[in-house]
This record gives C-alpha cells, sequence and structure tokens, in this order.
C-alpha cells in the first residue's frame, strides 16, 4: 500500500513537473514576442519622434515666414499708400509744371508777337524810307535795322559844310523827304545824333567837338519842326561827338548825323519788362 501510495506520487510530480517545463516554453516564447513587439514599437515611437521634431521644425520656420511675409506684406501696403500719396502729388505737381510750362509758352509767344510786330513795322518804315530816299546817293544815305530799331545815317557833306553847323539847301530836301515818313507814322519816337571826327574843333563860339555835335542835333531838330511841323514832343536832340566813330581809317564816315527812330519803343519796352516779371517766365 506504502509502495502504491509513493508510486502515485511520483507519477504525480512527474506530471507536475512535465506541465511546468511546457508552460515556461511557452511563456518564454511570449515573453520573445512581446519583447519584439516592444523594439518594433521603441523603434516606430522613435521615427515618429524624429518626424514630429522635423515637423515642428518645419512649422516653426513656416510661421516665421509667414511672420515674416506678413510684415512684408503690412509694408507693401503701406508702401503702396505712400506711393499712391506720391502719384496723386506727383501728378498734382505735373499738371502745375504743365499749366506754368503753358503760362510760359503763352507769355513768349506774347512776346514773339510783338517782336515780330515790331519787325513788321520796322520793315514798313524801312520800305517808306527807300521809297522816299532812294534816288540819293548810297554813300550820303544810309537806312539800317539794328537790334529792333531804325537808323537813317546822313553823311555831313550832305547836311553840313566843314565845320559848320548850318544845314545845306540840298539837306532840307533830304530832311523833307524824312518828315514826310515820320508824319506818316505819328506813333514813332526819333533821336537826332550828331557825331563828329576826331579832329578837335578851334573856330567860333563851340567849345570843341561836343558843342559841334550837338549844335548840328539841334539844326536838324529845329528844321524839321519849323519848316516840317514835326511834332516836337516826338524828337530828342543828342551830341555823340567823336566817341561813337564807325571807321578808324576814313574819318569822313566818322562825321555823320543819324537819325534814330523809335516806333513805340516805350511801350514796347514795358511790355517786355511786364513779360519778364511774369512769374511763368521767372518761375
Amino acid at each position: 500500500m506504502k509502495r502504491m501510495i509513493l508510486g502515485c506520487l511520483g507519477a504525480t510530480l512527474l506530471l507536475g513537473s512535465c506541465v511546468s517545463s511546457k508552460k515556461y516554453a511557452d511563456l518564454e516564447a511570449k515573453h520573445k514576442e512581446t519583447q519584439d513587439l516592444l523594439n518594433s514599437a521603441t523603434v516606430k515611437l522613435n521615427d515618429c519622434l524624429e518626424e514630429k521634431a522635423t515637423a515642428d521644425s518645419r512649422n516653426k520656420t513656416l510661421s516665421d515666414q509667414n511672420a515674416f511675409l506678413k510684415a512684408n506684406n503690412q509694408e507693401l501696403i503701406n508702401n503702396m499708400g505712400n506711393l499712391t500719396t506720391l502719384t496723386t502729388k506727383g501728378a498734382e505737381n505735373l499738371e502745375k509744371s504743365l499749366e506754368s510750362l503753358k503760362e510760359k509758352d503763352l507769355t513768349i509767344r506774347k512776346l514773339q508777337d510783338a517782336i515780330t510786330r515790331r519787325d513788321s513795322v520796322n520793315l514798313s518804315l524801312v520800305q517808306s524810307l527807300k521809297g522816299v530816299l532812294g534816288n540819293l546817293d548810297d554813300e550820303d544815305i544810309e537806312i539800317s535795322v539794328e537790334k529792333g530799331v531804325v537808323f537813317v545815317s546822313i553823311s555831313d557833306k550832305l547836311l553840313f559844310s566843314s565845320g559848320s553847323y548850318n544845314v545845306t539847301r540840298k539837306a532840307r530836301e533830304v530832311l523833307g523827304k524824312v518828315a514826310q515818313v515820320v508824319n506818316n507814322k505819328p506813333d514813332f519816337e526819333f533821336m537826332v545824333e550828331g557825331h563828329t571826327d576826331d579832329v578837335p574843333y578851334r573856330s567860333g563860339v563851340l567849345l570843341d567837338n561836343w558843342d559841334l555835335s550837338v549844335k548840328r542835333a539841334t539844326a536838324v531838330v529845329r528844321i524839321l519842326q519849323n519848316d516840317y511841323n514835326v511834332d516836337p514832343k516826338r524828337m530828342t536832340a543828342a551830341g555823340r561827338s567823336e566817341y561813337i566813330p564807325v571807321s578808324s581809317s576814313e574819318k569822313s564816315k566818322n562825321r555823320r548825323t543819324r537819325i534814330v527812330v523809335l516806333p513805340k519803343i516805350d511801350q514796347f519796352y514795358s511790355m517786355i519788362e511786364e513779360g519778364m516779371k511774369d512769374p511763368a517766365i521767372n518761375n
């Protein structure tokens, strides 16, 4: 009986030992499987963490770029506003400049028209003078236009005897023809200039060439006034003595009387001066 009990006990222990070994093997296999899963999960976790870090870094970069673009966009908006303001002001300034140019152009054209009218009047005057004086010797009378002024230069040998300020008979005829032209143009003013050579004047009551040049000018003015009814308010008598010669070799050419015709000269130059004061010209 005792032997039977021991046998049963041994069988039970043997059976228990066999069951434990199998369970151990199963547990060990499961442990290995679990470890493999853990390792795989760890690898994936690390991958995810790296991807997250990369995503975070990229997100930060994008955020920085977004902030930069927003700032630039705002700056562009501000610049656009400034540009709009500048463009508006530029357009206004351009418009003002164009208006100023138009005013200047108008003023300049007015001055050019005045000069053109003056030149036309001068041309008409020259033609009239040449018409009445054209049959005379060119050496004795010369008609010219210089700087918009008409000059009639009459030689001394035609007007006066040597050293004299008495007008010759032939000269009176010439002066009568000049008076005919100027009397037909009442808006003209003119100046009679006496010119001498540089030979000192030493006879009679006159002191020098200044006296002689003035006396010759006043002699011509008196004839125009007294004999040909030229308005004295339109005339000026002036002596230039020897100081404005026209020739250094031929003294006879320097002895002359010059009539300077001034068509509305005061009005014309007043208009020029007013035009030059115009802001459209000076700005």
